[in-house]
């Protein structure tokens, strides 16, 4: 009976071991897409010329972003940038300890090749659900009707055409 506590009780103590890690995982992934949109935009601003405004965090990010452009590649200084901000994002956020280092994104290779695929996604509006229809006693034997219940739509370039006919016929006629 002892033994089944204790193991209960271990077990419990693991479920929230790893309900922390995973509230930590999700507060990560947050601070992370908060720390690359955030960034972004405060490099966006900065090109328009509104570095002013800019918040003092910014600032100071965007400075020590500009000071590595010298010794660093651009995509480097970005990721170290980016890095900094994570972790203070992490941190305000309820992250204990150190931030832990995201999982790279795997870019998505093409059919053929190592060409990369653009990952842009096309909207797609969703389809409304069909009603059934209801078929009345009487329609059983009628002429079934086009999909959608409506009658197909004549071109108005078909009409135009079948009027000048008519015209056309009308006066070789009467002469």
């Amino acid at each position: 009976m002892i033994a089944t506590k204790l193991g209960d009780s271990q077990r419990g103590r693991s479920t929230r071991i790893a309900m922390a890690s995973k509230s930590s995982t999700i507060i990560a992934r947050r601070a992370r897409t908060r720390a690359e949109a955030d960034f972004a935009t405060w490099l966006m601003m900065a090109k328009l010329g509104s570095f002013e405004t800019l918040p003092e965090n910014a600032q100071k990010v965007l400075n020590g972003y500009r000071e590595r452009l010298d010794r660093m590649s651009e995509i480097e200084s970005k990721a170290v940038a980016v890095r900094e901000t994570y972790q203070a994002y992490y941190s305000d956020m309820g992250g204990t300890g150190e931030a832990p280092e995201p999982e790279p994104r795997a870019p998505p290779l093409a059919d053929r090749g190592d060409a990369v695929v653009d990952n842009v996604v096309r909207f797609k509006k969703p389809q409304k659900p069909q009603k059934p229809k209801v078929i009345r006693v009487a329609d059983r034997g009628a002429r079934p009707v086009p999909t959608g219940g409506a009658r197909l739509p004549v071109p108005a370039l078909l009409i135009f055409i079948a009027l000048c006919a008519i015209v056309v016929a009308w006066k070789f006629l009467t002469k």
